[in-house]
């Protein structure tokens, strides 16, 4: 037998071992897929343990929505006299509706509208100044850069309510407590925004797209309008939700700095009609404030809808390397 002859049929051998090697890996996997369940391309099967744990999950997270429509379709009594996940004995949403935007003046209106303006101006500003500030950090480089990175990571790990007093004192002093620039100017900040955009900027915008169009003669600012910022809407939709749910929730920064009713955002206006339940000879408004409370959290409900597949692929984003 010759030497060729000899090394095809020790390489057939090797293969026919590599095959039976594989099927026998094969073989176990699915076993073992059988035994626990998850899923795989040869053996779809699901958990019903896992299934059950989600199942769980998302009742635990959904349970104070569908409590809060519930609630809001049921009058005062009602909402005091039956079970809290059952109806009331008049479906009086549209009647809550009403009240709402006229108890007291329409105040709740006016609070709807201060929050919108902290939420377009704050947020919005937020969200450019981190779009801005992260491209520039990602694709320039200059002396302090990692200084600046250091700062952003230190400002990240500072919760915000530990900077809300010197906050406080800082526009007291220079006579902005009361007006909407204390709620306005804090809310222009925001470091996680500034990191989120600058992993992303530097992981979506590749160097030598802005290096080719520097090329063709396009200026810094063609550059990134025209090249840059398609690439980074989903991680600007996606900085953007963060810093619009953090202004809308915001809670304790307009507590202590805005006693004008006329300033207060939703969530300082709901809490003050809530508190007149404990307030002696008031007349208690329950049924507005879960009303007010389910007309609140519709708008971000409606823009996570809206703007989800950008945010999950902004979330996704460098999660695979190439």
């Amino acid at each position: 037998m010759s030497t060729v002859d000899s090394r095809t049929i020790d390489g057939a051998k090797a293969e026919r071992m590599r095959a039976r090697r594989v099927a026998r890996d094969e073989r176990a996997e699915r076993r073992r897929a059988a035994r626990t369940g998850f899923s795989n391309p040869d053996n779809p099967r699901r958990s019903w343990l896992l299934t059950l744990v989600a199942g769980i999950f998302a009742l635990y997270c959904l349970f104070p929505l569908i409590w809060l429509v519930i609630n809001a379709t049921k009058t005062q009594s009602d909402f005091i006299g039956t079970f809290g996940l059952a109806f009331g004995h008049k479906f009086a949403l549209w009647d809550n509706l009403r009240e709402v935007f006229t108890y007291e003046g329409g105040i709740f209106g006016r609070w709807l509208l201060n929050t919108l303006l902290y939420v377009v101006v704050g947020a919005g500003g937020a969200t450019l100044l981190a779009v801005l500030g992260g491209y520039a950090l990602a694709k320039f480089r200059f002396p302090g850069r990692r200084l600046v990175f250091a700062v952003v990571i230190g400002a990240i790990s500072v919760p915000g309510i530990a900077l809300a007093v010197p906050q406080f004192l800082l526009f007291a002093k220079i006579g902005l407590t009361d007006t909407p620039w204390a709620m306005i100017i804090p809310s222009l900040i925001s470091p996680f925004g500034l990191y989120l955009m600058w992993i992303f900027s530097d992981q979506a915008v590749p160097t030598e797209l802005l290096e080719a169009a520097r090329v063709d003669g396009a200026g810094e600012f063609r550059t990134f309008w025209q090249v840059s910022l398609p690439l980074l809407a989903p991680g600007i939709v996606t900085t953007a939700l963060f810093t619009i749910v953090a202004t809308w929730n915001n809670y304790f920064l307009p507590l202590i700095m805005l006693k004008d009713s006329n300033w207060y955002p939703l969530t300082i206006g709901l809490n003050n009609w809530k508190d007149q339940a404990s307030t002696a000879g008031a007349h208690a408004i329950q049924n507005l404030v879960v009303t007010g409370s389910l007309v609140t959290i519709i708008p971000i409900v409606v823009a996570f809808l809206l703007l989800q597949k950008y945010w999950q692929s902004g979330l996704a984003a460098g999660a695979v390397k190439e």
